[in-house]
């Protein structure tokens, strides 16, 4: 069996490659997280630090409280960052208010709604009235986006599975879940294509790779830029003919010109 073997230029040339394919790789990644904003704590000069890190690291979209839309699309105007507004509070606020809420946001600048679904009703087994609740937001926001918030950590998984079929039946868009693999396959089994899985409570790369493994499509974090070292890193470990330090020389070796006994 025969082996190749790389000049000097063409390792160089190999290693570049690589690099940019797992830079672009993550730019993918990136993309497809949201960056959550939603905290009570949060005030208008976190907000906007929140924003530009959203848009340096052009993540799909920022998560804020109804009462920062405004604010939210100022911050990321003239970027491919969307504004994603949370409706609903706790959950037991009557459909109409609800829905009076999400049309308010989307006519401030929201380009997608996350909607919280009544606690209440999804214990007690209500489909129902979800279903209604649902309906009446998506009507009140015409094309924009409906994702269904489940990430709430006292739902038993068969209470989240009654939210996913509700979502299905009600025509969203996509459920929230918690960032946990078990309910993540089972989210995507039980929408059976109807539905975008998301996660929330994404920490680490790790947990990153290994939920978009299973079938999430999208994540929610509070550590954007600590999950872009952690992804750039690893991208570096995966580089493993040469570290830089080699790259550098081979670099250096393959623009010196070869003498006649090289070259012969």
């Amino acid at each position: 069996m025969e082996t190749t073997i790389l000049s000097p230029g063409e390792t160089l040339e190999y290693e570049e490659f690589k690099r940019t394919r797992r830079e672009a790789e993550i730019a993918v990644t990136l993309s497809k997280l949201t960056v959550d904003a939603s905290r009570r704590e949060t005030d208008k000069f976190v907000l906007k630090r929140i924003c530009e890190s959203a848009k340096k690291l052009r993540a799909y979209g920022v998560l804020v409280s109804p009462v920062h839309v405004n604010d939210a699309r100022r911050f990321l105007a003239g970027t491919p960052t969307n504004v994603i507004c949370i409706v609903g509070g706790t959950g037991e606020s009557l459909p109409a208010i609800k829905k009076a809420e999400a049309k308010k946001a989307v006519k401030q600048g929201a380009r997608e709604i996350r909607l919280v679904l009544c606690y209440s009703a999804l214990r007690g087994g209500k489909i129902q009235y979800l279903k209604k609740e649902i309906k009446k937001v998506r009507k009140a926001v015409k094309k924009c986006a409906v994702t269904v918030s489940l990430e709430d950590h006292t739902f038993s998984e068969d209470d989240l599975m009654k939210g996913v079929r509700a979502a299905c039946d009600a025509g969203a868009q996509g459920v929230c879940v918690r960032g946990e693999i078990p309910l993540v396959m089972r989210t995507v089994q039980t929408s059976a294509g109807k539905l975008r899985t998301e996660v929330s409570g994404v920490e680490n790369a790790e947990q990153l790779r290994a939920l978009f493994k299973v079938g999430a499509l999208r994540a929610t974090t509070h550590y954007p830029e600590e999950l872009c070292v952690e992804l750039h890193r690893a991208a570096e470990d995966s580089l493993s003919l040469y570290p830089s330090a080699a790259l550098k020389e081979l670099s250096k070796n393959a623009s010196e010109p070869q003498s006649e006994a090289e070259q012969s």
